[in-house]
This record gives C-alpha cells, structure tokens and sequence, in this order.
C-alpha cells in the first residue's frame, strides 16, 4: 500500500496529474477543490472514489483513493468544549484501517491555532485510536514548541506515543523531532526558508510493515507548490 501527503497550495484541478504519477493507492491532499462543485469533467473522474471537507468549495482537505478500496467516512466529532476544530477528515479504509487527513488550521485562534487545534482533536477520539494513519499538513515543528503551553508539538508526540503511534518519517530516517534533515515546506517558495511541517504518523502494526519512506525533489516541485510531497510505502 502507498500513501501520498501533499499540500497542492491550491489549483489542484490543474495539478492532480503530478501526483497521480506516484500511482498511491491513498492521496491526502491539503488546499484542493471540491470535486464535485469543481466543474472541472477530468478532476472529478480522476477523483471519483474521494471524501471531501473545507469552508470553500475552492480550499479543503480530500482523500483520494484506487476505485477498489473501500472509503467509509467516520463521524467523529471536531467540537471541542463548545469550539469547531479544523480540518480533519477520519474514514475507515478497507474497513479495517483508520485514516485521519489534516490540513491543521489557525482556526482564528490567538491561544490554539494549527497544533493546537490537532491537540483539540486528539483528546476528543485518541481512545479510538486502532490501526491508524495520520497524514497531512499540520503546520508545526517541536521548534516553535513554547514553555507556557502544554499543547506544544511535543506534547501531542507524546500523546500520540502514548497510543503507540509515531512519526513515521522520524523512525524510518533515525531523525529526532526538530532535527529533520529533509524539510517539507518552503515559505513563500524560497529555498532558504525550509521547514518540516507536514507528517505522516502510524501505529506500530503499521510502523512494523512500513517499507519506505520518501519526500518529493525539490526540483521537481517548487515549481508547482510550496510543500513537498510525502510518501509511504507499506506490505500490507
């Protein structure tokens, strides 16, 4: 199985075919189109088999997948303590393995933007937390963790571990958080802002199976988008 993360920085309508050369089984893809409002005949074929959320029909998150997989979305609640959290789309794949897409959001939030809202959301449903992925944009890096929070980037990789489920890049590279070697989004497209802020995370049934781990080339993206693709490859 192969799994594909990628903020497309919008206009997926006109870039869908980039990623589909990496023929995943599962595309998490931040910043895209509604396919079905979309009125764009080759997008919506393409996506045809896809769970879809976002405050626009221009801008959200989807999860795309082959025809043959099953894609079941989950009801999981995003209100927190009277507070919509945003966005994360859960499904079920195949029936048997939970997927979460993220697109983290600063929601409007001057105390939990982008982290802070994926913390939100985890302790609403880390309990449930099964077979798992976790992938997408979160906005976030141990590096802007700051010492009066205690919804830091660090503390939801210490939740998340706690249920057994880990970066995937950061075990397959023996990297720890903060010290990535391979950034994923450059701000404004330029080569001498780098950061790593996009993640896929697994359970350790899935950590035990996974393959590979790679991020698109540079070259062969900033041209196209301000974020680098991820990609897991699994023997499932």
């Amino acid at each position: 199985m192969k799994i594909v993360t990628w903020n497309c920085n919008g206009a997926f309508r006109r870039k869908f075919n980039f990623i589909d050369k990496f023929d995943a089984d599962i595309y998490v893809i931040q910043e895209c189109e509604n396919p079905i409002e979309c009125n764009h005949p080759e997008y919506a074929y393409w996506a045809k088999n896809h769970l879809w959320i976002g405050d626009s029909k221009h801008k959200g998150v989807g999860i795309f997948v082959k025809g043959d997989i099953t894609l079941e979305k989950l009801e999981w609640s995003t209100i927190y303590k009277d507070h919509s959290v945003k966005h994360f789309l859960p499904c079920l794949i195949n029936g048997n393995i939970q997927l979460i897409a993220v697109w983290a959001h600063s929601n409007n939030s001057p105390n939990f933007g982008y982290i802070g809202q994926f913390w939100k959301f985890i302790q609403l449903h880390k309990f449930k937390f099964n077979e798992i992925l976790i992938a997408g944009d979160f906005n976030s890096n141990v590096r802007w963790d700051q010492w009066d929070r205690w919804w830091n980037h660090s503390d939801v990789i210490r939740e998340l571990q706690e249920r057994n489920v880990d970066s995937l890049y950061h075990f397959y590279f023996g990297e720890q958080q903060g010290t990535e070697q391979q950034p994923t989004f450059f701000l404004q497209r330029n080569l001498n802002k780098p950061y790593h802020i996009d993640y896929i995370f697994g359970s350790s049934s899935l950590r035990d199976k996974l393959q590979k781990i790679e991020i698109g080339k540079i070259e062969n993206w900033i041209t196209i988008s301000d974020h680098l693709p991820m990609i897991g490859e699994f023997s499932l």
